[in-house]
């Protein structure tokens, strides 16, 4: 009786440790945030006003083609992505979960970001889901994927959208030669 009430116990401890994840919270800061998106600086990064202060924040998991980087000429499919970011996160609330490691050698915060997506389960209701943005721009082929551990949580589902937007074509895969 003993044995199986320890091994219950451990059994839970493990279960609350793989959904809590803890080790992706740094001490004294959320997991996540709730903003609005005040400025796109490029497809890649934005700046947000989180617990009073406007942040950088870069993506997680994506690279999109340069068009801001000083010294460098704008990259081939950049103003295109730039111009997707902005127009789906300017002035839009989006859901911010931060990576393992928080920021980048930059200073930005590093962080998936949800977008909501209603969608019509029945005619008298509506609902809303998260959709990752981070995988809207590697599907329609507007970034590749970068993968830089510990912060790889979705590594894997993007690297079959990249693969799948390079099969079929899409946006720089086409355009740049690549």
């Amino acid at each position: 009786m003993r044995r199986e009430l320890i091994g219950s116990l451990v059994l839970l401890l493990i279960v609350g440790l793989v959904v809590l994840r803890p080790w992706e919270t740094e001490v004294g800061e959320a997991a996540g945030a709730r903003t609005v998106v005040t400025r796109v600086v490029d497809g890649d990064t934005f700046e947000a006003r989180i617990g009073g202060r406007v942040e950088d924040v870069r993506l997680i998991g994506v690279d999109t083609p340069e068009t801001v980087k000083p010294d460098e000429p704008v990259q081939c499919f950049g103003p295109q992505a730039s111009h997707f970011t902005k127009r789906r996160l300017t002035g839009k609330r989006v859901r911010l979960v931060f990576g393992v490691e928080r920021r980048d050698i930059y200073g930005r915060l590093l962080a998936y970001v949800y977008l909501p997506r209603p969608t019509l389960k029945s005619p008298q209701r509506r609902q809303s889901r998260l959709r990752l943005f981070n995988a809207d721009l590697v599907r329609r082929g507007l970034a590749r994927t970068l993968t830089i551990p510990p912060n790889d949580r979705f590594a894997p589902r993007l690297r079959r959208l990249e693969l799948a937007a390079a099969r079929a074509g899409r946006g720089l895969w086409a355009a740049c030669g690549l």
